[in-house]
């Protein structure tokens, strides 16, 4: 008797667990990583590179570049003579390296603010556009469950619908 309960709750387990992964491979899977698709179309790298040629971007990666070079420089003059250097002398060195280091950190993060501020923007800009390229994508693939790429372990290179969303945006900005 106990033997025949067993059998008959193995079976039935099996079976919901047959019918189970068999929902589960009836379903259509993919990956996204929209940010990725949105920041490829033709759009955003354009926006890019027209806030990179802007004056006040080239100003600041000159200001950087320049802050970076003083501080190499300072930091080699120091390296050789250091050692022939007053305490006064090397006070006084330290000092314009501690001053060109905090330009160079300071057009750094202007640098960085500006890039998320036109981040920002594309996103804005893009957002409405890249999420109906999306759902077209979705809808034409069959896809009943979508997962960020990011945030998937495994996933093989079909199921990502990066390329194919950012494809359609392209022609959607046309």
């Amino acid at each position: 008797m106990f033997n025949l309960k067993a059998v008959v709750v193995a079976l039935v387990v099996g079976f919901s667990g047959t019918v189970s992964m068999a929902a589960v491979a009836a379903e259509k899977i993919a990956v996204i990583d929209i940010t990725r698709a949105m920041f490829s179309s033709n759009m955003a790298q354009a926006r890019l590179k027209e806030a990179e040629t802007g004056a006040d971007f080239v100003a600041l990666r000159a200001k950087y570049e320049s802050s970076t070079a003083d501080l190499q420089s300072l930091a080699k003059e120091a390296e050789s003579k250091r050692m022939t250097w007053s305490q006064e002398q090397a006070l006084a060195h330290q000092k314009k390296m501690e001053y060109a280091k905090a330009d160079a950190e300071l057009a750094g993060r202007k640098i960085q603010a500006e890039q998320q501020q036109v981040q920002q923007k594309i996103m804005q800009e893009v957002g409405p556009t890249a999420q109906a390229a999306l759902q077209e994508v979705v809808a034409e693939e069959g896809v009943t469950i979508l997962l960020k790429r990011e945030s998937t372990l495994l996933y093989s290179p079909e199921s990502d619908l990066t390329a194919k969303v950012a494809d359609r945006l392209n022609k959607k900005s046309q």
